[in-house]
């Protein structure tokens, strides 16, 4: 078989509720969202985030950052967070820019995390995302055998 041996990995796959997923989100204050630029490179950053119970992630940036312009030309981002242990979520979803008092109700929602929030929103071409979910894999390999869920979210 030469120099590589195969391991074998069993997981515990059982049915996470939203709200258990909403809670492991909820704990964690950064992620790492990763978007592609319109010349097709990927691009990541550490940004600050908020949930809602709907599991839509929400974040600031200025329109001048480079996860703005991918972002506003290609929807798609993913996020890896928590790395307390081995406890991770991995997101992938469709990001837009809300507005009126959609923007209102998940600008509040953010500012419940995020104490300094409600300063930042005076800053020139501060924006506020959200990313609503396509799919989620939450994993935790701190226990044995690991603990893996995935959920897919339709439109």
């Amino acid at each position: 078989m030469g120099a590589f041996a195969v391991a074998e990995v069993r997981c515990i796959v059982l049915r996470m509720t939203k709200a258990e997923l909403f809670e492991f989100i909820s704990g964690c204050k950064l992620g790492v969202l990763a978007s592609v630029s319109p010349e097709g490179v990927p691009q990541s950053a550490l940004v600050g985030i908020a949930v809602t119970e709907e599991l839509e992630i929400i974040f600031d940036t200025l329109n001048t950052t480079r996860k703005f312009r991918n972002l506003t030309a290609d929807h798609r981002a993913s996020f890896v967070i928590g790395w307390a242990g081995e406890k991770t979520v991995q997101f992938e979803g469709e990001a837009f820019l809300p507005d009126g008092q959609e923007l209102e109700r998940y600008k509040k929602i953010y500012f419940g995390t995020w104490l300094d929030g409600p300063a930042r929103q005076s800053w020139p071409g501060m924006t506020y995302f959200v990313v609503r979910p396509r799919w989620i894999r939450y994993s935790d390999f701190d226990q044995r055998p690991p603990f893996i869920e995935e959920q897919f979210f339709g439109d």
